[in-house]
């Protein structure tokens, strides 16, 4: 397959048609809106005619809708976090709808009332919070002062004073044998900490003076006590005060545990406001008048028919427009289309680069390989079973957003090859085959990974020769497309053969004996070396720069021999994945059959679950390795502009059309 075919969508319509038409844009999930005003179509007439009536830009309802999605996302984190854990609780689980269905389950003035009650309960239970700490602190204060058999208000006299405070542990002796030498001053100790003491000083008022230039001097920290009632008495008010903030804490959780019920409403309600959310930053992209409004988009071509039968309005006019060079180059944006087997793969090229609109799509040709090479890598019977069971079951019970559901149909696919390749090293779960199965002798290993490594090296560099060889043969057609002659000869075909001529020699020095493959292998490499070489000196102005630019290319024969040194990586990881299982089960084998069979179940199953991420996270990024540097290198540029379109944010629900929903 190849990068979808676009058209551009121009529709016009009524001003009163644009919530629902672009409410059906957005449920179709097919169609990038683009600014028309940044758009190559003449507006000029528009603006001429109906200039005056121009219709302002109006952020209001998208400010609405983000305020409303702040509130509902806090209310949720504020239900899960507080709510009573005893109540009942309906977790979300995804589904797939229609955007209209969900639309017709928004109500808004119904969630509105939930928000403002939640909002409600939120307040009190911040109040509560804040009058606990209140209180903790005034307790933990009581807790030292309790002791105090006085209230000091109470029980001063005309002619003493009674001080109440703190002083540091390190203090504590000098101060006591100070205040002894003052006639007529009783200290009582109320509380001793780590680092404090806690003291109540009753001395005449005439020794004032004294006092104070003791308690300055060792720091005596004084406070007054500011309560009617004695300190124990204050206490334990204090602590019945907490109690009561605990019963009322608990009747505002009850009371907010019954939310849980109205979760999932809740959940497709920030789904909903999502989607509003979206649908009102595109309507700065369309022309508004207070009449009619004009919307400008790209639709991929099998989308035409389905979006004219939508668009069942009275009123309203489509129509369809090739784009244009200029637009090709800088403006369309890109999607592929690739069938069930290779659309999984896409993402291995997204994440390098998407093609542009005009260039070839390197996915369909990069699967059959990049499923070799994985295969190859993990090779294992009982990793690609675990893989392709694991997938099953989460693509058949589960209901996947769509990156989690691409992501398990790409290792659905890979647990093929790795089955086949585990086959083929004779491994599963790191123990070899049987050789005689029910008195059959059984072919495997057909490569051994003790015995055939030197096999299972060449079989790695003849894959990665093959994909060289594929990759320059891509890029000489698509350069030959754009008859560009000459570059797809010095680019393309001259290293093939180079290459082949190349080969070929080797085959008939070390394998076949044979000095006419040698020297047919030799002229067809000379030939194709010239070719490397003449090329840049006939497509050049100055010959000299000309020659110097085609040795400089026949110099990029050392990167060809380096790419081929990567893809021994095939052997390496395959090899080294095998072993490593092979010694777990060796280790857990070695252990006595009392922990082999209890401990040892555990430490297998843990070792190789180990093994499996590790193998599969290797050949997931080798492999995607070797299609970046070794592959695309050869004939791909990438740079496209991913298609975007008109779509909701999907984080609960999966947004299907109407014809892809089951009834």
């Amino acid at each position: 397959m190849a990068v979808n075919k676009m058209e551009k969508m121009t529709i016009i319509a009524a001003a009163d048609q644009e919530e629902a038409i672009l409410q059906t844009i957005q449920g179709l999930q097919a169609i990038e809106i683009k600014d028309f005003f940044h758009s190559n179509v003449d507006s000029s007439y528009i603006k001429k005619h109906f200039a005056s009536t121009f219709s302002e830009d109006d952020q209001s309802q998208k400010k609405r809708f983000k305020t409303m999605l702040v509130e509902i996302q806090e209310a949720l984190v504020f239900i899960e976090r507080y709510a009573e854990s005893n109540s009942k609780k309906k977790p979300l689980k995804r589904r797939v709808g229609t955007l209209s269905e969900l639309e017709k389950s928004f109500n808004e003035l119904k969630i509105s009332g939930y928000l403002k009650e939640i909002a409600s309960l939120k307040s009190q239970l911040t109040s509560i919070e804040t009058r606990r700490k209140d209180l903790l602190s005034k307790e933990k204060w009581l807790a030292r002062w309790q002791y105090l058999d006085i209230v000091p208000k109470n029980n001063s006299l005309e002619s003493t004073n009674i001080l109440l405070g703190t002083i540091s542990s390190a203090n504590q002796a000098e101060f006591l044998a100070a205040i002894e030498k003052v006639v007529s001053v009783y200290v009582e100790e109320i509380y001793h900490s780590q680092n404090h003491v806690y003291y109540s000083l009753v001395y005449l008022k005439n020794q004032s003076m004294f006092v104070d230039e003791i308690t300055t001097k060792y720091s005596f920290n004084s406070f007054d006590y500011p309560y009617d009632i004695l300190p124990k008495e204050a206490y334990q008010r204090t602590k019945e005060e907490l109690a009561e903030l605990v019963d009322e804490e608990k009747k505002v959780k009850i009371s907010l545990s019954s939310y849980r019920e109205h979760l999932e409403e809740l959940y497709l309600a920030e789904e909903m406001t999502y989607a509003y959310i979206h649908r009102e930053a595109v309507k700065k992209h369309l022309l508004n008048t207070s009449y009619f409004f004009v919307l400008q988009g790209w639709i991929p071509i099998e989308e035409k028919e389905e979006l004219t039968a939508a668009l069942q309005i009275d009123e309203v006019y489509v129509t369809f427009d090739q784009p244009t060079a200029d637009e090709i180059q800088v403006d369309i944006p890109v999607k592929l289309k690739n069938n069930s087997i290779v659309a999984p793969f896409e993402m291995l090229t997204e994440m390098y680069s998407l093609p542009k609109y005009d260039e070839i799509d390197p996915t369909p040709i990069m699967t059959p390989f990049y499923m070799v090479f994985f295969g190859m890598m993990v090779a294992d019977i009982g990793y690609g079973l675990l893989m392709l069971l694991g997938a099953l079951l989460a693509l058949k019970l589960m209901v996947l957003p769509r990156g989690m559901k691409r992501f398990a149909d790409f290792f659905l696919i890979l647990s093929f090859p790795t089955v086949i390749w585990g086959f083929i090293y004779g491994s599963f779960f790191g123990a070899a085959l049987p050789k005689v199965l029910l008195g059959i002798h059984l072919p495997f290993p057909i490569l051994s990974t003790t015995e055939d490594v030197n096999t299972i090296l060449i079989l790695s560099v003849v894959f990665g020769f093959i994909q060289l060889l594929t990759g320059l043969m891509v890029n000489g057609i698509e350069l030959t497309k754009r008859k560009r002659y000459l570059e797809s000869i010095s680019e393309s075909f001259a290293w093939q053969g180079l290459l082949v001529g190349i080969l070929i020699v080797v085959l008939g020095m070390l394998i076949f004996m044979n000095d006419g493959l040698v020297m047919t292998g030799s002229i067809v490499a000379v030939i194709s070396a010239l070719s490397i070489v003449v090329v840049p000196i006939i497509q050049s102005k100055s010959k000299v720069k000309g020659l110097a630019k085609g040795l400089y290319g026949l110099y990029g024969l050392t990167g060809y021999i380096g790419d081929l040194v990567s893809y021994t990586r095939l052997m390496a990881l395959g090899i080294s994945g095998g072993s490593i299982a092979a010694a777990f089960n060796m280790l857990v084998a070695f252990m006595p059959p009392a922990a082999r069979f209890t401990v040892g179940i555990i430490l297998i199953i843990a070792l190789h679950a180990l093994n499996l991420f590790l193998s599969l996270l290797s050949a997931y990024v080798h492999g995607a390795r070797l299609q970046y540097v070794e592959f695309f290198g050869k004939f791909y540029t990438g740079g496209g502009r991913a298609f975007k379109p008109l779509k909701t944010e999907e984080k609960y629900m999966n947004i299907e059309k109407k014809s892809k929903v089951k009834e």
